[in-house]
């Protein structure tokens, strides 16, 4: 087991460092979704400079709460991707970020594939990167999910000292046939090896699969949800936001 991660042998074949004054719609899609589509989260997902921003050299994905007429609470965030303009099959998968923090918020670097290959959620196969509870932002996890019936894979680590929400941190996938790797800041944290492929009564498909064909980039901010729980009155909504400063793709080289 490789306890530190290791860029030898690969080669930089995709890099975003938000260096622009708007986000790239070259090599991103930004998501629009109502509330409730995922995981009963709150938000809803729009294409707006308010929740989506490249300023500085960072990428700003921010939640907003308005009340509307009837006096309650509206939520809207970001969501975007690289599906159809930036898609791998295996190598490293690198980025750096901040957290927000406050109840509810669930911020997110991951993968996620076609459903026309193996069929729909989970038997297509889910890689989440980071994952990081707005109400605990010392500990990241790092999870797959396939079947069905649904199963998962997770690991998660907590800091020794520092916060994901007070400083960045760089997190980092390595993805190869058979292996999946997670790391904070270079270090291994955790593994997995054991997966399958089949839906409910059938035979399973050959290992690797699902993983084992090309899956896009997710970076988002979800309010709200089964998981996380939902915002109250701690909850910050001025100044939290997930800032990127760069997300980095390697592959092997050939």
């Amino acid at each position: 087991m490789e306890k530190y991660l290791s860029h030898e042998g690969y080669a930089l074949v995709f890099e975003e460092a938000f260096d622009q004054t708007v986000l790239s719609r070259d090599d991103w899609n930004v998501e629009l979704h109502e509330p409730g589509w995922v995981n009963e989260e709150w938000q809803r997902y729009v294409d707006s400079e308010e929740n989506i921003a490249v300023q500085d050299g960072r990428l700003l994905i921010r939640p907003v709460r308005k009340e509307n007429e009837n006096g309650d609470f509206v939520y809207t965030s970001g969501r975007i991707n690289t599906r159809g303009k930036h898609e791998f099959t295996y190598g490293i998968f690198e980025a750096r970020m901040k957290v927000p923090a406050g109840k509810g918020y669930l911020p997110a670097f991951w993968l996620l594939a076609d459903e026309d290959i193996y069929g729909s959620w989970p038997f297509c196969g889910e890689i989440d990167i980071m994952e990081v509870l707005g109400h605990k932002t010392d500990t990241v996890y790092g999870t797959i999910h396939y079947g069905l019936p649904h199963e998962q894979n997770q690991g998660n680590l907590t800091l020794e000292g520092g916060d994901f929400a007070e400083e960045y941190h760089t997190f980092a996938l390595k993805w190869e046939p058979g292996s999946l790797s997670w790391y904070v800041d270079g270090r291994l944290y955790h593994e997995a090896r054991d997966w399958f492929c089949a839906r409910e009564g059938e035979e399973k498909q050959p290992y690797p699969q699902p993983f084992d064909h090309n899956m896009y980039i997710i970076l988002n901010l979800a309010v709200g949800g089964s998981w996380v729980g939902y915002p109250d009155q701690t909850t910050d909504f001025e100044r939290a936001a997930l800032a990127v400063e760069y997300v980095r793709v390697y592959q092997e080289k050939r």
